[in-house]
């Protein structure tokens, strides 16, 4: 495995930030890690990375364990932290020179026209770094993690200061990394993470409340999905409340509601039966499975 976790833990004071999670990421691999603000997620991150060290259990990148004074690990690792610390007074391509010298980068010239050219900098590279928008100072920051051609990449809010385009291209250098490379990443943005990863892993009040494939979490049976129903003619509210395994009725607009319920199909054949017994029309009868937004409110509801 490219990332393993077992049993990490961090405390600050009396509150357990991140509290004994454990998860392994293979080669190849990108993977969201969710949660609300607070929920242990840069915490986690630093101490993959090793600019934190662990209050119990261990992390592991590429087979070399993690702590704060192990260069080996680190050097296997490229890591854009949220704050994406930089040198405003140094121009893009003599910031990525200092990096890369830190990172002893063999043919260094020729990696930084190739780091630039992967996101997206070649207009503004020859700037000072000062003077770039957030986004494209976001993107000094990928360029940084990516100089020394780490085998892991760890993103924390990567596509945070991205106007909408330049997030479709930072999606797209995402995933084209993960060809080869394994990347954890963190968002905000459910639907960017939604639309790169295959997996993700949700932390909620520093312990692990779900680890698995995007699919799986949307179809399981366990899982809630949602109804929406129209009906042609006014209809009591009441009438829908009587429906079984129907958790929550949100009225959408005049005669339109939404029904979020753990079988589907049962409730789609009870509302057919209840247009025939009260004489309704139904004008639209449709279903999905729970978006990554539903599932993630559902497992970290009562975090505020």
């Amino acid at each position: 495995m490219s990332i393993t976790v077992t049993n990490l833990t961090k405390i600050y004071g009396t509150q357990k930030a991140v509290n004994n999670i454990s998860f392994t990421v293979g080669k190849g691999e990108i993977v969201g890690f969710l949660g609300p603000n607070g929920a242990g997620k840069s915490t986690t991150m630093k101490m993959i990375t090793g600019y934190l060290q662990a209050d119990a259990g261990s992390a592991s990148v590429c087979g070399e364990t993690v702590t704060v004074n192990n260069l080996n690990s680190k050097s296997k690792i490229g890591y854009l932290p949220e704050s994406n610390p930089l040198y405003y007074d140094m121009y893009v391509r003599e910031y990525l020179t200092f990096i890369g010298g830190v990172h002893q980068v063999q043919q260094l010239k020729n990696e930084i026209e190739k780091v630039i050219e992967t996101v997206g900098l070649q207009l503004e590279a020859n700037k000072k770094i000062g003077q770039l928008s957030k986004g494209y100072k976001q993107r000094v920051g990928l360029a940084a993690a990516l100089i020394h051609n780490p085998e892991v990449l760890i993103l924390d809010e990567p596509t945070t200061g991205l106007d909408p385009n330049q997030i479709i291209e930072i999606r797209a250098v995402i995933k084209n990394l993960g060809k080869d490379k394994t990347v954890l990443f963190s968002s905000h943005i459910l639907q960017e993470v939604a639309a790169i990863c295959n997996r993700v892993i949700i932390i909620n009040h520093g312990t692990i409340v779900a680890d698995d494939l995007l699919a799986n979490l949307q179809q399981n049976t366990t899982a809630l999905q949602t109804v929406t129903v129209v009906f042609k003619e006014e209809i009591a509210k009441g009438l829908l409340q009587q429906l079984t395994g129907v958790v929550d009725i949100i009225e959408m607009a005049d005669r339109q509601f939404q029904l979020t319920t753990n079988d589907a199909t049962a409730v789609k054949k009870q509302l057919l039966q209840l247009s025939v017994d009260n004489n309704l029309n139904i004008v639209s009868l449709q279903s999905e499975a729970q978006s990554l937004e539903e599932i993630f409110r559902k497992l970290t509801a009562g975090n505020q």
